[in-house]
């Protein structure tokens, strides 16, 4: 299976420990890592998505499957390439763009 950068696929995350973000089964998490690291190795790095959130600044209102949800930017992690389910979609170009500036702001300035 083929992942890049920005695509949301379905996730086991399962199981959570402490303050992380709760799993039912399975999640839609946005694919962080860069597309050669994603090519290459055994793991990948994702954040995941919700429909429940508060207006935090590192949680990003996206639109998907007629839905409206939050990346999760403050809940980050690596994970082993079979957790993945599958390829359920990608972000657009502005939401790429926020995503970007967000992690910035989060992890860099």
């Amino acid at each position: 299976m083929d992942l890049n950068q920005y695509q949301i696929v379905l996730v086991n995350l399962d199981p959570t420990i402490g303050s992380e973000i709760k799993i039912k089964k399975t999640r839609p998490c946005v694919i962080i890592s860069p597309d050669e690291m994603n090519k290459y190795l055994r793991t990948i790095v994702v954040s995941p998505m919700t429909t429940k959130s508060k207006k935090y600044p590192t949680r990003i209102e996206v639109k998907h499957e007629r839905k409206i949800g939050w990346i999760v930017i403050d809940q980050i992690r690596t994970i082993d390439k079979q957790r993945i389910v599958k390829v359920i979609g990608s972000l657009s170009q502005p939401e790429i763009k926020e995503v970007k500036s967000v992690m910035k702001e989060t992890f860099i300035d």
